[in-house]
């Protein structure tokens, strides 16, 4: 297991013990000294024990000889043992082995040899397995440990065995803080209280959801606050343990994927572009609707005039005027058609989450927000967060008020991002405010803050609030703004859940 004892102290006496290139030269040595004790205590104690079975007290000798140095010490053994009971046959009994006793002694002893070989290989490879697991385990916790992004391990319970120095730099825990602990402690809610329901769900059903792939989801520091981040899980299975490996990468820090965010960032500019666009023709066509009406009143005006006059070229300025009227009317209905196609919008709407969106939106909107010590929160209330819309859209939105709240906090010394979500009071729409701790907006402005080219920064132009108010209302939503209690900015909009949805098509 990772972040064990590492090498045990036995390894120098085992490595000395199964050295391949002196083991037969070892257990040779442990054959003839053995054999040589025995026969010389044999010796000694020959009034004390009887003059029978001569041959058991050599057998641990083989044995011994066959476990240090293999099948050759241990068959050397035999052969030295027999001719030291032969000896002590001579000194002690004055009598020639018996066949028989030679070849049942002879069949054991190379019985035993034989045995001794087996348990010598078989530890031989336990040892080796041992030491490779332990090199191995060593390698792993140097790469975790050295690695940039925070490695969490688990095993089946959800308890956290394993917390790399990158995961304490991410959470603002230290290592003794949280192992042993569930790991819900590195989640808001909803996922702290879900976390253990999902678990239980795979180990039962097999079912993958998150493992083999990665997704964004919101991690909890130490001190409460949130941020966004991307998860990949893996799991490692064997028949006696279970554990899981979430590598997390902290998406407010500058290093995220430059693929990805190109990709993203170029998904957002061309719906921007499309979005400035269309914010322009609705403009114009309001602005155009009302010059037009003023021509043809003033066409139809000059026609009356010339009613009563009878000549040729006041009949034909007659015709042209009406023709001049039914071209403005013409244009007219262009202007109306035009208004209402960017109105309606060409939009693909799907059933989102809108926690999903967020933390979608917060992986790019809070990038390098860190290094501007902003701290962020998320405060997922909504028990339904399902809505109809279209993903990049409100997304969008979402990118374009968590990038005015960190600008709103470029000066001042408190930085706190909170973005809450709740349902109303009968659930059927889902709140979502992004508030910050900023200067706050002046009152002559707050009014008129969603026209478009009205901005309060220095370098804005005054579109990006304009388009998110038109794609709020094309999702059925209102957005608004206040001024919070902190001194910042509030953003709020509402839109209707897919409960509320479902109910208006019933």
């Amino acid at each position: 297991m990772v972040g064990g004892q590492g090498v045990s102290s036995s390894k120098p006496f085992r490595s000395f013990w199964l050295a391949g290139r002196h083991r037969p030269l070892y257990g040779l040595m442990v054959a003839i000294a053995s054999v040589l004790t025995v026969f010389l205590l044999r010796y000694a104690l020959s009034d004390v024990f009887d003059d029978g079975a001569l041959f058991l007290f050599f057998t641990p000798t083989i044995l011994l000889a066959a476990m240090f140095g293999g099948i050759g010490p241990g068959l050397a053994a035999v052969g030295l043992s027999l001719i030291m009971v032969m000896v002590l046959e001579q000194l002690v009994l004055s009598r020639e082995i018996g066949l028989l006793d030679f070849i049942a002694f002879l069949s054991v002893g190379i019985a035993i040899a034989w045995l001794g070989e087996a348990f010598l290989r078989a530890s031989i490879a336990s040892t080796t397995s041992a030491e490779a697991l332990e090199e191995r385990e060593a390698q792993l916790r140097t790469i975790l440990e050295t690695a940039f992004d925070a490695a969490v391990v688990i095993n089946a319970e959800g308890v956290i065995i394993s917390f790399n120095p990158a995961a304490e730099r991410q959470f603002g825990y230290r290592l003794d803080e949280v192992l042993g602990r569930n790991v819900k402690c590195l989640m808001p809610e909803p996922y702290h209280s879900d976390h253990d329901h999902y678990l239980r769900r795979f180990l039962e059903t097999g079912e993958r959801r998150i493992i083999g792939t990665d997704r964004i989801v919101v991690g909890q520091k130490k001190d409460g606050s949130t941020f966004p981040m991307k998860l990949a899980v893996g799991e490692t299975k064997t028949e006696s343990w279970h554990y899981f490996t979430g590598f997390i990468r902290d998406l407010t820090e500058r290093e995220e994927s430059a693929a990805r965010l190109e990709q993203a960032h170029g998904e957002l500019a061309r719906l921007s572009r499309l979005n400035e666009m269309g914010e322009m023709a609705s403009m114009l066509a309001h602005e155009l609707n009302q010059p037009l009406a003023a021509t043809i009143n003033y066409v139809q005006g000059c026609r009356i005039l010339l009613r009563d006059i009878d000549n040729p070229n006041a009949e034909r300025a007659r015709a042209a005027m009406d023709e001049a009227s039914r071209q403005a009317l013409r244009a007219g209905d262009i202007i109306r058609h035009l208004r209402e196609y960017v109105v309606r919008g060409g939009t693909q709407k799907f059933p989102e989450s809108m926690h999903t969106l967020i933390e979608g939106a917060a992986g790019l909107a809070l990038l390098g927000s860190r290094d501007q010590g902003v701290r962020t929160e998320f405060r997922y209330m909504a028990s339904h967060d399902t809505v109809i819309a279209d993903r990049v859209q409100i997304q969008q939105v979402l990118i374009n008020l968590m990038r005015n709240a960190l600008d709103a906090m470029r000066d001042t010394t408190r930085r706190e991002l909170i973005v809450t979500t709740r349902n109303d009071g009968d659930m059927r729409n889902i709140v979502v405010d992004v508030a910050d701790t900023g200067t706050g907006i002046a009152p002559e402005t707050i009014e008129r803050l969603f026209q478009p080219f009205v901005t309060t920064k220095s370098n804005g132009i005054g579109i990006g609030l304009s388009i998110s108010r038109r794609i709020i209302g094309i999702h059925s939503g209102t957005i608004s703004v206040f001024n919070n209690q902190d001194g910042g900015a509030t953003f709020r909009f509402i839109l209707p859940t897919l409960q509320q949805m479902g109910d208006s098509d019933g």
